[in-house]
């Protein structure tokens, strides 16, 4: 059957409007043979989300974004997005605006929840969330730290003006000179460690030789140390430790008033009694001495004894009671 020419020019155009209602569902990213479930979010602000955007569940597209318009006056946006029937949900679940890279693009992914609500159906509100971008979340840890260098600076500004205030002509051409005098003790120094460097390079033989007698010096030290090791001076000052711990025993013992000098040194009636017995031996042997006569008597050939007359001045008065 030969088709006319009319014919083939139909079935051209109504192909070609067929091809162009793919092709303009395709561009909006909606289908006309699907039967997804279509639901709303609102948001005070997209962030730059677009058409076409897909819509994902646990990081699996499930859907796409389709249209985005203004929901009233107040400016918040409506945004219709699609979602494949295959995955239920609840009515409670968010869907919450992400940021999907580094350079900033927006999608959406759905927090399905099952608390045993309703099942949340075509058409159907859901509640939402927008998660704060790469940007945000730099942005709130370098405000804080942006107003402590902003505080800094202006604290620095502050203590320079200060110090202005403060270093007056006089104070600054001090600070000068001293800055200068600090600069001449640097040179100083600099040429004492020049004349050091020359003075080392001069002497570096002598300085090898004295190293050398103190390595020597050492060596020979070690050697008698060792000597006096195998000549028994160890032993020797092992008999040395053990008389001074008998002589802190025998301290000991002396301070806790054991023995006869413990109890001399502890027992103050026994001192003072000594001390009263020397007195009244030396009074009596100055007494002896002075006074012969008290104690020795001697009569030649029967003369008559005279009688002992105590002198005024007897040391034996003197005597004390005790």
């Amino acid at each position: 059957m030969k088709l006319s020419r009319e014919i083939k020019t139909g079935i051209i155009v109504v192909g070609g409007i067929l091809l162009f209602i793919l092709g303009f569902s395709y561009l909006k990213s909606t289908s006309l043979f699907d039967n997804n479930k279509t639901f709303y979010a609102v948001y005070e602000n997209v962030g730059g989300l677009q058409p076409g955007t897909p819509v994902t569940i646990n990081g699996f597209n499930v859907g796409t974004v389709n249209a985005i318009k203004f929901k009233d006056k107040t400016g918040k946006l409506l945004v219709t997005f699609s979602v494949d029937n295959e995955f239920e949900f609840t009515r409670n679940s968010i869907a919450e605006l992400y940021d999907t890279g580094i350079i900033g693009g927006k999608g959406i992914r759905v927090n399905p929840i099952f608390d045993g609500s309703a099942i949340a159906t075509s058409k159907d509100t859901l509640v939402t969330r927008t998660s704060p971008g790469l940007t945000e979340l730099v942005q709130q840890k370098l405000t804080p730290l942006q107003l402590k260098v902003e505080g800094a600076f202006t604290n620095a500004d502050s203590l320079l003006a200060n110090v202005n205030n403060i270093l007056d002509d006089k104070a600054k051409k001090d600070l000068q000179g001293t800055l200068e005098g600090l600069n001449s003790t640097m040179h100083s120094l600099n040429e004492s460690a020049v004349i050091l460097n020359r003075i080392l390079n001069k002497n570096e033989n002598k300085l090898d030789s004295s190293l050398t007698n103190f390595e020597k010096l050492t060596y020979n030290f070690a050697k008698l140390s060792d000597s006096l090791n195998n000549a028994g001076l160890g032993r020797t000052l092992a008999s040395l430790e053990s008389t001074m711990a008998n002589l802190d025993k025998v301290m000991g013992k002396i301070q806790n008033g054991e023995g006869t000098l413990g109890k001399l040194m502890e027992n103050e009636e026994l001192y003072n009694n000594l001390e009263s017995a020397s007195r009244e031996l030396d009074l009596l042997l100055q007494d002896f001495r002075l006074n012969p006569k008290r104690y020795v008597n001697v009569s030649v050939f029967g003369k008559k004894q005279i009688e002992y007359e105590v002198p005024e001045e007897d040391p034996a008065n003197n005597l004390d009671p005790q």
